[in-house]
């Protein structure tokens, strides 16, 4: 068993919700991520087992961080009311354009970075509130605490603030502390087809327009594949999350946020794609030391109970609005 002292790592069995086919996640000039595990068996022996990317850890983060975000309204779930993060609205109308919450780069966005609050930009702001400076070394502490106070959840998901040294001294960076991926083991391909069919125009030999346009009708095929099994696993690292000395209320919070996300994810609707859609086999969880997954409404009331008590690094824990107007035009070469 792996000891869930500095790790939390899960393994959840999952299947297609219907039929037996599912469709991995696929990259421009590869195509399916089809790869070979590892397999060992009593005697020590390995032998090699074609296996499929389902979704990647990339696209997991985002699927965990959507899981806090209320896309109809364009702010944070209401459980996470009290924690700050970075809003930013065009400086020509104030209308929302995006924010440390749904960008990939997190506090470390071009949409941020190049913003202004309080007309001060928003690279001397971040230099400022995580004390980087010139001929001293980076204090972990300092900028665990400093992006704590503009967005905790970059915490959770990691930022690397990427600028030359000479915007923000060090570079600092802070890996993921939860990070997920799918992957489909002992795999088949399942190869079909179709076609898309035009009613209207039954010859494109004499008229302008083809299929390249949409015209006519066009056969296809798709690949799509079964498995032995497919299994979702998750790993929160509690040691890094305990290392940015925060304290007892902030490394909690930060571990509650993890799980929930988690929890979250599972408890709802995954379909990844058109011809994805996956759910647990069981309705309960537990990490490879036995320790249960808490339900939602547990981890929902360590949330709430947790997020006043780290008032002392949030302050007033609002949205901190900042003004974008614009990217620079580039110049003719």
């Amino acid at each position: 068993m792996t000891s869930n002292v500095n790790r939390r790592l899960f393994d959840v069995a999952l299947e297609p919700v219907s039929g037996s086919l599912f469709q991995p996640t696929g990259f421009p000039d590869i195509g399916n991520a089809l790869f070979q595990r590892p397999v060992r068996n009593g005697s020590g022996d390995i032998r090699w087992e074609d296996s499929l990317l389902v979704e990647s850890a990339q696209s997991m983060a985002n699927r965990l961080e959507g899981t806090a975000w209320d896309a109809s309204t364009e702010t944070p779930a209401s459980l996470f009311d009290g924690l700050p993060y970075v809003r930013v609205v065009h400086d020509a109308d104030d209308s929302y354009l995006t924010s440390s919450r749904t960008e990939a780069h997190r506090l470390a966005s071009a949409f941020i970075k190049d913003a202004s609050l309080g007309g001060e930009g928003m690279k001397a702001v971040i230099k400022e509130r995580l004390r980087l400076q010139d001929d001293r070394p980076l204090s972990q502490r300092d900028v665990a605490a400093g992006v704590f106070a503009m967005d905790p959840f970059c915490l959770v998901h990691g930022v690397f603030f990427a600028e030359p040294a000479s915007v923000w001294p060090g570079q600092p960076k802070v890996l993921r502390a939860v990070t997920g991926v799918i992957e489909a083991h002992d795999v088949r391909r399942a190869d079909s087809g179709g076609v898309k069919k035009d009613h209207v125009r039954h010859s494109l030999s004499d008229v302008e327009g083809g299929t390249a346009e949409g015209y006519g009708t066009v056969p296809f095929h798709r690949t799509e594949w079964t498995a032995a099994e497919i299994v979702a696993s998750f790993s929160v690292d509690r040691a890094q999350i305990r290392s940015y000395g925060l304290g007892d209320p902030a490394t909690e919070l930060l571990e509650a946020i993890s799980l929930w996300e988690i929890r979250t994810l599972l408890d709802g609707v995954l379909r990844l794609r058109t011809a994805c859609d996956l759910g647990p086999l069981a309705d309960s969880f537990s990490d490879q030391a036995g320790e249960p997954l808490p339900d939602a409404a547990s981890l929902e009331a360590d949330i709430r109970r947790l997020i006043p008590e780290t008032a002392d690094l949030v302050g007033d824990g609002q949205a901190i609005e900042v003004r974008w107007a614009g990217g620079k035009k580039r110049g003719k070469s």
